[in-house]
């Protein structure tokens, strides 16, 4: 039995030995699918985005000094090299040889090609561009045919779900490194954080179904119908299923990254603002009777809209 459960302990490392790959193969499909081009291009926005969602909590009303701290917080945080490393690991790890050699094939091919220049494209549309385009105000020709390739691409890449699970953690990474930044407890913080995320989880996924499918319309309009057969047989194939999770699972980790290092930094900065407005000199507090700005409480907001991953 001992012989029997070693052997059994071998064959699982050794299989997963084998079923991951090395950095710089990953590498490879990383660059050949642009994802460090897309993500790079949805980064300038996220500082706003963050504010915007900061200043929207009217649980918590925070100054204009403690405002600026999230700006800035996100401007350290979101950035292309906090993304990388962790995306290329996780990217590494779920991928395996036979995937990465018919993802390359894939991604080589003319309507891969295709396919990847249309998500740039989409990746530096704007974020007023985009908005009509979720919200239906701009729209691309289609016939029933299309629409229904695209409700099939839509599920098979997992787009939605995706996006709604990048909010949703890098909403609780934030929540975490704000608590480890500022002192708080950071496991009631990140239970708390889950809890609200994952109430929320159903309805995001419904609410963004749709805006995702227009989404992809509109980038791919350009796209013949062979191409979009071509691109749904890849990700309905084995090895296509595998490079979706891949690619989310990616997205995931490194847009955690960035949430955690933003909570980590603005923890700090919220801290020094009360250290100093503890410091200040008896004229230059507030007036009796008007409360100074509550402390920051780590939280997961909704989303107004999704990040292009």
């Amino acid at each position: 039995m001992v012989r029997f459960v070693l052997l059994m302990f071998l064959t699982v490392n050794a299989y997963a030995a084998e079923s991951t790959v090395d950095i710089d193969t990953a590498a490879k499909i990383y660059q050949g699918a642009a994802i460090r081009e897309q993500v790079r291009a949805s980064l300038g926005a996220m500082p706003e985005h963050v504010r915007q969602l900061f200043a929207a909590d009217t649980s918590v009303r925070l100054s204009d000094p403690q405002l600026a701290a999230v700006t800035a917080a996100a401007v350290r945080g979101f950035r292309i090299d906090v993304f990388e490393a962790p995306a290329l690991q996780v990217f590494a790890e779920h991928l395996d040889t036979a995937t990465v050699n018919k993802t390359q094939a894939f991604l080589g091919s003319d309507s891969g090609r295709r396919m990847v220049a249309a998500d740039l494209a989409l990746a530096t549309l704007g974020e007023s561009n985009i908005d009509k385009v979720m919200n239906g105000e701009t729209t691309a020709p289609s016939t029933p045919k299309r629409d229904v390739i695209f409700d099939k691409l839509e599920r098979a890449t997992r787009s939605t779900e995706s996006t709604v699970q990048i909010f949703l953690s890098m909403g609780q990474a934030v929540a975490v490194g704000t608590a480890v930044g500022s002192g708080l407890d950071r496991v009631a913080v990140e239970e708390r954080a889950h809890k609200s995320g994952e109430a929320s989880r159903a309805g995001l996924e419904e609410n963004m179904r749709l805006p995702m499918r227009r989404f992809m319309s509109y980038g791919y309009r350009d796209l013949s119908d062979s191409d979009l057969k071509h691109i749904l047989a890849f990700m309905e194939s084995p090895a296509g299923k595998r490079y979706v999770a891949a690619y989310n699972a990616a997205l995931g980790a490194g847009f955690d990254a960035m949430g955690r290092r933003t909570g980590e930094q603005l923890g700090e900065s919220l801290r020094e603002l009360a250290l100093a407005q503890m410091s200040r000199p008896p004229e230059d507090l507030p007036p009796a009777g008007i409360a100074a700005p509550p402390a920051l409480l780590p939280h997961t907001t909704r989303p107004s809209a999704a990040p292009n991953p």
